[in-house]
């Protein structure tokens, strides 16, 4: 029997996270960042083939991390896309970078180099490139693009876990990546987040700055800039069992996506970005409907959780004097007409088919 309370997403942990997190403090870990950290950076790499990784408190913190240890200062400038949550922008602004926002492109709703391309001035240091819900443009021409004009390529892969452009995984292609792991994601740690790369000096500056500028050799000599940005060992050990589900679940997104995307292809009003399934796991179901807050009104009178899509950054309310609404024609069409409908990975296919059920009598 259908659930008549269908939340839009909800976290899914089980008996295994409690007996772990159980097993590890009865045994007095240490809770702070320490071995279980290290395996679960560990874990992350291997998924992803990252050389590196650094746990985060959070997905914003760790793209801060990502300009500073590339050596952004405050009055240089970084590219963001114009369609993104809110952390892209802020984790530059909060050290005095200033974030530009950038158009998008319809086909995957992740930054058009071609806006980019205009966006760009002498004090344009570094892209953020979003893999919005997944998805990503051609990843070789992003690079090249950054190459040509000397800028850091930093990707925002929160969305993107379990996700790819051809053999390698989002977020491992340009300087940096970085990754969340708060609750709406395919795992979690409750919060979290990690940043990969593939380059040693790299890794070692990041490190530096998340544990207080301290030399290698630990205890108190500080010869360069930092803050506490460490991790604890207590989200490890959830993360290490979340990361041993981490391959079935990027399987039953896949699921759910197709099952969402076949009973509904057929209805005229329904909108999908196109989306390949043996290379993007999708993080959320989107469709692209007219009157998006009607079709949502509706269904959560169905008892069927939605979410609209983020608003166009250029709109918030702490960016809007920047920008002209102008600019960016396709990040607003998508953000008043995008949806996104219950994603869990626990989604029952019964209940995705009372969803679609219900979509279809909407629109007949």
């Amino acid at each position: 029997m259908v659930s008549k309370n269908i939340p839009q997403m909800e976290p899914w942990f089980d008996e295994k996270e409690a007996r772990a997190v159980y097993k590890y403090m009865k045994l007095g870990g240490w809770v702070m960042e320490f071995k279980k950290t290290t395996e679960l950076e560990q874990m992350i790499c291997e998924f992803t083939g990252a050389r590196y990784c650094s746990m985060m408190p959070n997905g914003t913190i760790s793209l801060t991390l990502a300009l500073l240890a590339l050596g952004l200062k405050a009055g240089d400038e970084v590219l963001v896309p114009d369609l993104t949550m809110i952390a892209s922008p802020n984790a530059a602004e909060m050290i005095g970078i200033k974030s530009v926002s950038v158009d998008i492109e319809p086909q995957n709703l992740c930054m058009d180099l071609k806006a980019a391309q205009k966006a760009i001035t002498k004090k344009t240091k570094a892209l953020m490139y979003v893999a919005f819900n997944g998805r990503s443009a051609d990843m070789s021409q992003v690079v090249t693009f950054c190459k040509r004009h000397k800028l850091f390529l930093v990707e925002d892969a929160a969305q993107a876990l379990g996700s790819f452009w051809k053999v390698k995984h989002l977020g491992t292609l340009g300087e940096i990546g970085s990754f969340s792991f708060s609750v709406p994601k395919i795992i979690s740690t409750g919060q979290g987040g990690a940043l990969v790369t593939n380059k040693k000096s790299l890794h070692k500056k990041i490190q530096q700055l998340k544990n207080f500028g301290r030399a290698a050799s630990g205890g108190d000599i500080h010869p360069y800039w930092g803050w506490n940005f460490r991790f604890t060992d207590i989200q490890a050990v959830i993360g290490i069992e979340q990361m041993k589900k981490l391959k079935a679940r990027t399987k039953r997104k896949k699921q759910i996506y197709k099952r969402y995307h076949d009973n509904l292809k057929g209805i005229e009003q329904i909108k999908f970005v196109q989306t390949d399934l043996e290379q993007t796991t999708p993080w959320f179901i989107d469709i692209y409907v007219p009157k998006s807050k009607r079709l949502a009104h509706y269904l959560s009178e169905k008892g069927i959780g939605t979410r609209p899509l983020y608003p166009p950054i250029h709109t918030q309310k702490i960016y809007q004097n920047r920008y002209s609404s102008k600019n960016f024609p396709i990040t607003r069409h998508y953000s008043q007409h995008g949806l996104w409908l219950p994603s869990s990975s626990k989604l029952k296919n019964e209940e995705i088919d009372y969803i679609c059920k219900s979509i279809k009598n909407y629109f007949t």
